[in-house]
């Protein structure tokens, strides 16, 4: 069991029938007298990935939530569905483009440190390395004597995202992308 007191960023625990993660929390406490403590929490649901703000009074209980975490290796893509292989029991399963969301972006043939997380033996979520390498497939030319600030140029990588980057870049160059927020870390040299 789970109290009140004990909320901190990225605990489980179960709230209103679905396992929930803390996104974030702060606690109050009101200023009349004998009143208890308020955690103010936002919370993800596992499952569905919504966001919900809940004011919780201290001295609550909650069941804790069965989570695993897993290595897993990204297999193909057949254009609607991604496919994902379990890299200890080998069990395959795939995700589709609502469930992974903008993740599709990143992911290629090779790419590594992939992990699975499973609430209750159901998948949940999907988390990728913080980066990946991916080729440039189309960049926009550099623009001569724009050398006043830093100026940034559009790419295209090899998944179809788009990002920017330095004017250096060409295409068929491989470039290191944040997959948090999509942008250009450095060149790969290989």
């Amino acid at each position: 069991m789970i109290e009140t007191s004990n909320f901190k960023k990225g605990v489980c625990l179960e709230y209103k029938g679905a396992p929930m993660i803390i996104v974030d929390v702060t606690f109050s406490t009101p200023t009349a007298r004998g009143a208890n403590t308020i955690a103010k929490t936002k919370l993800r649901n596992l499952l569905t990935g919504q966001l919900i703000n809940e004011s919780i009074r201290s001295g609550e209980k909650f069941n804790e939530v069965d989570l695993e975490h897993r290595n897993i290796s990204y297999l193909y893509s057949d254009g609607t569905r991604w496919h994902f292989m379990d890299s200890e029991s080998y069990d395959q399963f795939d995700l589709g483009k609502d469930e992974l969301g903008d993740s599709t972006n990143y992911l290629v043939d090779g790419i590594e440190g992939l992990r699975a997380t499973f609430v209750e033996g159901k998948l949940a979520d999907v988390q990728l390395p913080n980066t990946v390498d991916l080729v440039v497939t189309e960049a926009d030319p550099a623009i001569k004597g724009a050398t006043a600030q830093a100026q940034l140029k559009k790419a295209v990588l090899e998944t179809g995202m788009e990002t920017q980057v330095p004017p250096y870049i060409t295409q068929g160059e491989k470039v290191r992308i944040d997959t948090r927020d999509g942008h250009f870390v450095e060149r790969v040299r290989e």
